[in-house]
């Protein structure tokens, strides 16, 4: 079993940041129905109204929700006709995420530093201004069709941004817990990883800090490799898988074959209460993946001591690991699409910095158990 910890590159050996980061703006998604998917992840998720754009605030060509809980905020944006980029972008993926937006403090630095280094523009910077202020904004393009957008609201005071409208609703389900966004993965193509290591390393002054090959990832049937790719600060992490070969279809092929092309698989969202999380997840209809019950026989033999009950982290399946830093606890949900493609990682850490390791051979297993009844294994 190997798991490396990388090298600092040499611009972040040198103490040099050129793309500052201060955490995920918010995630964006593409979908069909974004008056229903706001309704789902507020029934399901506990979102709360935040912000509307539409014809009714001079949107002509889309409608977008904005909801937020805590620190963790989502867009739902769909197109309102056809033949132009977003509808072409649902009908080519089905719903799925389109952008991770990165706060910044300045989004033209940002977008000036990634495109010299070799990015792709996706939106060069636009001021956005209303009343509240303004918003600064850019965006590159990275793996498939998802973008990165660059969001600079140090002046803005406003519920989201302008073009939006504050969106009041009757309709206010509590929230479950979720606080951030821990991570988003990406699926790319056979043999496509290091060269998205490479653009996140000399584009955006990331470092790799852990890599799996398919011994650290791999059942009976299938395998993928993996490398976590980091800002300087750690605000934010994009894991990047490929597939491996094994005897059969891995999780990623799957997921391409799906979403026709790379893309994001999925988003981890935190929390400071797993169990109760969960509960509230589970009761609102978000369904997860099992594990059998022997994951649980020796556990503590496995990480040590916690906090936590083993009792209720048994009958709700989530899992548990530990690195050097503490121990962490996840548990991953079933896709929340018809296509078997977008799914949620729902993570409380104690302490530790990594992924997960000591669980993946449960999880995989899991996620194949749910591919045969798919016929997709």
């Amino acid at each position: 079993m190997k798991t490396i910890q990388a090298q600092s590159n040499s611009s972040q050996t040198r103490g040099e940041d050129f793309l500052p980061l201060q955490g995920t703006d918010y995630v964006e998604f593409y979908v069909g129905n974004a008056k229903q998917a706001a309704h789902y992840y507020k029934t399901a998720f506990g979102f709360q109204s935040l912000a509307y754009a539409g014809p009714e605030t001079g949107i002509k060509d889309k409608v977008s929700y904005a909801i937020r809980q805590n620190k963790l905020t989502f867009v739902l944006t769909t197109p309102l006709r056809n033949a132009n980029p977003i509808a072409d972008h649902i009908y080519k993926h089905g719903d799925g995420v389109k952008a991770l937006a990165l706060r910044v403090d300045d989004a033209n630095s940002a977008w000036k530093e990634t495109t010299k280094r070799g990015a792709r523009s996706w939106l060069e910077p636009v001021e956005l201004s209303d009343s509240e202020g303004k918003v600064v904004m850019s965006g590159i393009h990275t793996y498939g069709d998802t973008v990165h957008l660059f969001i600079e609201r140090k002046n803005y005071e406003g519920a989201f941004m302008p073009g939006y409208k504050k969106w009041e609703s009757n309709y206010n389900p509590t929230d479950t817990g979720l606080m951030y966004v821990d991570h988003c993965v990406g699926n790319v193509g056979w043999n496509q990883m290091n060269r998205w290591v490479k653009f996140y390393e000399e584009v955006m002054g990331f470092r790799n800090i852990l890599s799996f090959d398919d011994n650290d990832i791999s059942t009976e049937y299938s395998a993928l490799m993996s490398k976590v790719m980091s800002n300087g600060n750690g605000f934010v992490k994009f894991p990047i898988n490929e597939p491996a070969e094994g005897k059969k279809k891995s999780q990623v092929e799957e997921y391409l074959d799906y979403y026709n092309g790379e893309g994001c698989q999925h988003v981890a969202l935190a929390t400071n209460n797993i169990i109760e999380t969960v509960k509230a997840l589970s009761s609102r209809g978000l369904e997860f993946l099992t594990v059998p019950s022997s994951y649980y026989d020796e556990l503590f033999d496995r990480v040590g001591k916690i906090d936590e009950d083993l009792k209720p982290l048994s009958e709700l399946g989530i899992l548990v690991d530990r690195d050097d830093e503490g121990y962490l606890l996840q548990i991953f949900s079933k896709p929340v699409e018809d296509r078997p493609t977008l799914f949620y990682e729902i993570i409380q850490r104690k302490g530790a910095k990594s992924f997960g390791k000591g669980n993946f051979k449960a999880l995989f297993e899991a996620i194949e158990r749910e591919q045969e009844k798919r016929g997709n294994l």
